[in-house]
Formats: C-alpha cells, structure tokens, sequence
C-alpha cells in the first residue's frame, strides 16, 4: 500500500509494509476471564490466627511481661510509700486504690479460668459422647446425657427440651437412640442460634469488604466479626469464656481449618464461587465480599463443631452455601 504526499519537489510515494488491520467483533482478541474471588481477607486471617509462635518468641514475651509486671509493682510500691511518708492520709487512700485494683485483677483471672473450665467441660462431654457413640455402650450414652442436663440445668431456653428428654429416654434402648434424643430435644434449639450468629457475621463481612474500599480494613473486619461470632456460639452452648479463652477458642478453631485445608476453596463452596464470580466481573468488591462471608460461615461451622457438647447424630452439619443464601439474601442480589 502506498501513499501521495505533495510538496516543493514534487510527489512522495511512501510504501507502508503492512496494512492495518480491520477490527471487527469477529478478529477483536477476547476479553480476559476475571479470576475468581479467593476471599483474601479470611485467607489472611486464617494465617495469623493459626500461626503457631517458636518457643524462643513465647520465652521472649513472656520475659518481657515479666519485667514489665515486677518493674510496675517496683514502681507501686515506691509510690505508695513515698506517699505515706508525705502525707499519712494520702499514703492511706493511694494503698486503698492499689488494693482495688488488685482485687478487680483477681476477678478478671477468676472469669479466665471459669471460662477455660467451661470450655474443657464442653470438650470432655463431646468426647465423652463420642465415645459411646463408637462402642454402642447405652450407660456410657446415660452418662452422658445425665452430664448434658446438669449442664443445661438453669438454662430457661433448654426447659421444654429437658422436659420431653426426661420423659421420652426410658423408651431409647441403645446408646444411638438415646444421644440422638438428647440432640433434637436440647440441642437442635441451640443450634439454631448459633446459625443466625454464623449468618449475622458472615452479613457483616460480605458487606464491609463490597463497600469499604481501605486496605486491611476487610481483614479487621474478619478478625473482630470472627471473633465475636465464636465467642457468641460457645455462649450459646455453655462455653461462654473471657478473653484470653475466647483468643485460645479461635485459635484452635483456625488451626483445625488449616490443617484441614478447608478455609481453601472446596466443594461446600461451589455454589459460592460461582456467585461471587458473576459477581466479581461487575465488582471485584462484590465478589470478594461473598466469598469472605463464605469463609466466615466456614468458620461458624467449625467453631459449632468444637463447642457443641455433642457431635452431629441425626442433625445435618449446616452447610456452608445454604447459611450464604440466607445471610446474604437481598445483599447483593439475586445471583
């Protein structure tokens, strides 16, 4: 192909090589695929909850607390005797205050160690259940039925439930039928709360991570939603534990999901996935908040498994993608 230009000494010709092509929808290069959401908030949070410290960081906190704690008692008891010797009375009130503060520190290592207490009593009842489940022993199941009650013996939402159990497990001749009872009696109920807190935290993730656009905000998010989601479902089932407790529980929650592999991408989440994607080619935002409420909901499932008292017997184990639907019903739409 050739081109005219005109000047001062006459026509130019000037050969081009090639001629450009022509773009049609037919030759336009395709459009590239947009990759799925992986929920990389909740990936993260998973990777630092259930990061294990080395020993030598443990012995180096732990020193550092112990230094910290004896150079603050150092510097209360000076202060308390320098103010004896300035003035009797205000020596006097200071040592009152000093001893208040101690005794409201013994009352928050009191609730830290009640909650650990309840978190071992529900572990020991579901190991306790377990093993009567897998060797069939009826007054092994008795046991632990007769545990079950006393631990939900003031429990007002867990009267009607331990009245029917009462009256109906004389007619359960095997350790399946018996727990089986107990299960839809007095636990199917707290189940149903623990759900509506799994559906609730995973709302609130979904939505924070479509909306909020600031970096590290969607994993704050997670980390406080996720937090109080399981410190929430171990009060549902009688595991309600302070601080340091519920810090322990999420660990251990987390650790199980990693080691597992199930906070990856799995079958539970199929469903999801191609929500979130459909989502993500109009709003990566979009799709990565349906995943990471996934993730969450994920989380709430594991976090039912280690603080319920006993393991899933006739009830189905929520699923992961029905608690989704529901929580994130009308959020985003109707995929």
């Amino acid at each position: 192909m050739s081109k005219k230009l005109s000047g001062s000494k006459g026509p130019v010709l000037i050969e081009l090589d090639q001629a450009t092509p022509e773009i049609t929808p037919a030759t336009a290069p395709p459009v590239p695929e947009v990759a799925a959401p992986q929920g990389q908030a909740m990936q993260t949070l998973a990777k630092i909850a259930a990061r294990k410290p080395s020993r030598l960081r443990r012995w180096f906190w732990g020193l550092v607390v112990a230094l910290a704690g004896f150079a603050l008692s150092v510097a209360a008891w000076d202060f308390v005797n320098g103010m004896i010797a300035r003035n009797l009375y205000l020596g006097y009130v200071a040592l009152g205050l000093m001893a208040l503060l101690i005794v409201v520190l013994l009352v928050i290592a009191l609730r830290e160690a009640l909650g650990f207490a309840r978190l071992k009593r529900l572990d020991r009842v579901h190991r306790a259940a377990e093993a009567a489940l897998a060797t069939g022993d009826l007054s092994a199941a008795r046991d632990v039925t007769q545990r079950l009650m006393t631990l939900y013996a003031t429990r007002p939402d867990t009267e009607w439930g331990r009245a029917n159990f009462a009256e109906r497990q004389g007619d359960m001749f095997d350790a399946d039928g018996l727990l089986a009872l107990a299960e839809t009696e007095v636990i199917a109920p707290l189940d149903a709360q623990a759900i509506k807190e799994i559906e609730a935290a995973s709302r609130q993730v979904a939505t924070v991570t479509a909306i909020v656009p600031l970096a590290l905000a969607d994993v704050f998010v997670a980390l406080t939603a996720n937090l109080r989601m399981i410190r929430r479902i171990a009060e549902v089932y009688g595991g309600r534990s302070g601080t340091l407790g519920n810090w322990r529980l999420t660990r251990a929650v987390f650790t199980h999901l990693v080691a597992t592999g199930a906070v990856a991408v799995g079958d539970d989440l199929i469903g999801t996935i191609a929500g979130g994607g459909v989502m993500a080619k109009i709003s990566r935002r979009f799709g990565e908040g349906v995943i990471n409420g996934a993730l969450t909901a994920r989380v709430g499932v594991a976090a039912m498994e280690v603080c319920r008292p006993l393991p899933f017997i006739t009830a189905k184990r929520p699923s992961v993608t029905g608690l989704v639907k529901r929580a994130l019903a009308g959020l985003f739409g109707r995929g």
